[in-house]
């Protein structure tokens, strides 16, 4: 099948505008916040669902955080984070098809999880802060526990505004709505 100009032209600017909120939602993790209450697993999790080309997906929020970083600074975790954010962009790729609620709630604690597990395995391998034995990564990930109510919290609001957002602008501007064989 065939897809029309217009069609087309929807496509690209559906996918301007996903990049655009990305940005702005990378823009936001530079500016100070509780800790792990940050963007970064939604605007990961938005782009694996709306972003069409894989690769863009992908580096396009490793692009933004590296960028962000270089504001906020590096640390020996940076690897770990960047690599947690590509699993959370593949999450994504679960809602492309289908937007709902249920559907991005359940992606959402996912990612959140995940994020949770990956960086503070990463916490206790490379920081030296807890013992390297099967009792010192249970404590790391015990300490870790506020820090994951941070991380779903943050996620489920940056979501909300991001997959909210764009569908409300499909709703003011009818151009942005995908054709109908197209639509989640």
């Amino acid at each position: 099948m065939r897809m029309s100009v217009s069609d087309r032209d929807g496509m690209y600017l559906r996918t301007f505008l996903a990049l655009i909120m990305i940005v702005l939602a990378a823009v936001l993790r530079i500016v100070p916040h509780p800790w792990n209450f940050a963007p970064i697993g939604a605007m990961a999790l938005f782009s694996g669902a709306m972003v069409r080309d894989r690769r863009l997906a992908f580096l396009f929020p490793l692009f933004t955080l590296l960028a962000g970083d270089l504001f906020i600074g590096f640390h020996k975790l940076i690897p770990i984070v960047y690599a947690s954010t590509l699993v959370s962009v593949a999450l994504g790729f679960l809602l492309r098809t289908r937007h709902a609620l249920g559907r991005i709630v359940g992606v959402t604690l996912l990612g959140a999880m995940q994020f949770f597990l990956v960086t503070n395995f990463g916490v206790w391998l490379l920081l030296n802060t807890f013992p390297n034995t099967a009792a010192g990564l249970l404590a790391c990930y015990i300490a870790g526990v506020p820090l994951f109510w941070n991380t779903l919290a943050g996620d489920a609001l940056y979501v909300t505004l991001l997959f909210g957002g764009f569908v409300l602008a499909g709703r003011l501007f009818p151009v942005l709505q995908a054709p109908l064989g197209q639509r989640a």
